[in-house]
């Protein structure tokens, strides 16, 4: 049976998450509940009017966003949660036309059930849409928004519930039309609660309401965990799970050097070179420092690689070293080097070599970085002529300094090689560009073969492991360039203290978005002062990632304990194309 599968994706722009939601509605059949906040954004739905929006939001930091939502205005910011159901929608008595109206007193019931159990009255209003404290008083206040679009049997948009936000941004709209709406929120009617106490209870009672046989997926992306409560158990953050615990990591399947992985120390120190702010992120994600491996400890057989240069390794070097090229494949201290190499293959490294993000992760240098260089394009397209390449790989440092992240030099590139090589397919790895939907378009117009862009690691761990990114902005940019028709592919590095079941999560969410190609390795821990291995991965694991990911209908899974995103790239685009 089929699970409802509960996302909380912390603060996420209203572009981002509506090109996800438009995704897995186009794509998955599966149920999805999408938990999240947006920073300060008003939005007009279909019956919307400019003349709502009263005062220059945008002059006080807010994004105005048209909507294909029902409705009219509203707005949504920090301290308010909005939950975006995607569901298959069932039809009126078996039948194939969709029941909107059940399905809208649907939604009002969850926001109801809810609010019920914190002890508010609350109820709906006739003629009017949303949840309303003290509905049959002389001043009914409006907590509960709902805006719905149904296509195809597919629901998308949802409702937003007010718990702790600025209450005086609706005076600076016509909130849904109607200009005598009283509006309040949980703190307003003197209900004081975390936003992750919402998360939980709306989630529950989403999942009594919508989830088939009562089955819920949870994940939670847990940077904006302040404390862990109560509890320092890994499942205390995704409460609501499967009641099999299958979040739990199963000590038998790893091999770490402390037998109890579960739980978080309550008072981490730094060790093995782990700094104190990467120790706190973890210990918030839920990762157990101290039972984290030590630098120095001795590698399994199945992650140690001979070193062996022969003449192709030697050739590739020298032409790199002639044009002045960088590659990943030096920079981030890929452990295949010199079996690509030798094959006469590398990873071509764009806009210099030093990043200006820092994930806990990644080997690449984070000093401030060099102006671009206007001859690097056609330096990458003479280096993959001479280097006779049909498939090129060109992937690039975050260039966050940059207006466009660097989508320009990334098209120049492909561009370039285009020129040289008509015949080459060219795939390539880009940051998420900030999130720049024009930035991306820029790189989608010089038509890769492929669009790559890591998701990197489970939701849990996203700001432990990358601090500057974001799991829904990920889906975003993979979502974006999928539903413009482009093979699209992502990365998964295992052993940084996820579990089996969160891969699983991760490998369904690229599924559900349409991802082509993912391919999973275990990290290999490049220096002291970097994020610490949690646990090593046996190889039978990266087998079955990749049958359960294929099984999900993910058309090719390129998985082992050695595999890195550009490892094997044309037979996986070529894989990919044939499916």
């Amino acid at each position: 049976m089929s699970a409802l599968r509960v996302r909380w994706l912390g603060k996420v722009s209203y572009s981002e998450a509506l090109s996800v939601q438009r995704q897995i509605r186009d794509v998955s059949l599966e149920d999805y509940l999408l938990m999240l906040e947006h920073p300060h954004t008003v939005t007009l739905g279909s019956r919307g009017k400019a003349g709502h929006i009263l005062t220059d939001v945008e002059a006080l930091g807010a994004t105005v966003c048209k909507s294909d939502r029902g409705g009219e205005a509203t707005y949504h910011g920090p301290g308010q949660l909005v939950v975006y159901p995607i569901l298959t929608v069932p039809g009126r008595r078996g039948g194939g036309m969709v029941d909107t109206a059940a399905y809208a007193k649907s939604v009002e019931q969850v926001i109801i059930n809810a609010l019920t159990c914190l002890g508010l009255n609350v109820g709906r209003l006739d003629r009017c849409v949303g949840v309303w404290v003290d509905p049959e008083s002389e001043h009914p206040r409006k907590i509960g928004a709902v805006g719905l679009r149904l296509a195809r049997a597919r629901s998308m948009h949802g409702f937003s519930l007010n718990v702790n936000l600025d209450l005086s941004w609706f005076e600076r709209i016509v909130p849904c039309g109607e200009t005598d709406q009283l509006v309040t929120s949980l703190a307003a009617e003197g209900v004081n609660i975390d936003m992750q106490d919402v998360v939980d209870l709306v989630a529950k009672e989403a999942g009594q309401v919508w989830a088939r046989g009562g089955v819920i997926d949870r994940a939670d992306v847990a940077y904006q965990l302040t404390s862990l409560k109560n509890s320092h158990s890994l499942n205390s953050l995704t409460s609501f799970n499967n009641s099999n615990n299958s979040n739990r990591v199963n000590k038998s399947s790893v091999h770490s050097n402390n037998s109890s992985n579960s739980s978080v120390a309550a008072d981490v120190k730094p060790g093995n070179g782990t700094s104190v702010r990467l120790s706190r992120r973890l210990t918030q994600a839920g990762v157990d420092i101290s039972s984290s491996l030590p630098y120095r400890s001795r590698k399994p057989e199945w992650v140690k690689v001979a070193f062996k240069p022969d003449a192709g390794y030697r050739q590739v070097k020298s032409e790199l070293s002639d044009l002045k090229l960088v590659t990943v494949c030096e920079e981030a201290g890929c452990p295949n080097i010199s079996e690509c190499w030798n094959d006469g293959t590398a990873t071509f490294m764009i806009l210099g070599k030093r990043c200006t993000r820092s994930c806990s992760f990644c080997l690449v240098d984070t000093r401030k970085p060099m102006p671009p260089e206007a001859s690097e394009p056609a330096r990458v397209a003479e280096a993959a002529a001479r280097m006779g390449l049909d498939y090129v790989v060109i992937t690039m440092v975050a260039r966050d300094d940059l207006d466009d992240g660097g989508a320009a030099a990334m098209a120049a590139t492909v561009q370039a090689v285009r020129e040289r090589l008509p015949d080459a397919r060219v795939e390539t790895l880009i940051s998420d560009l900030k999130g720049d939907k024009n930035a991306l378009q820029t790189v989608l117009d010089s038509q890769p073969d492929v669009l790559n862009h890591n998701i990197e690691t489970v939701a849990r761990l996203q700001r432990a492991v990358r601090s500057t990114a974001g799991y829904a902005r990920s889906l975003a940019v993979l979502s974006r360039a999928k539903s413009a028709g482009f093979i699209t592919k992502s990365s998964i590095i295992v052993g940084m203290g996820e579990t089996h079941h969160e891969i699983v999560q991760t490998l369904a969410d690229l599924r559900a978005i349409g991802t082509d190609i993912v391919t999973i390795g275990q990290y290999l821990r490049p220096s002291a002062s970097h994020l610490p291995v949690a646990h090593w991965w046996e190889p039978e694991h990266f087998l079955e990632w990749k049958q359960i990911g294929e099984s999900l209908g993910i058309s090719h899974v390129e998985s082992s304990p050695l595999t890195r995103s550009s490892y094997h790239a044309g037979q996986a685009a070529q894989a990919a194309s044939a499916a």
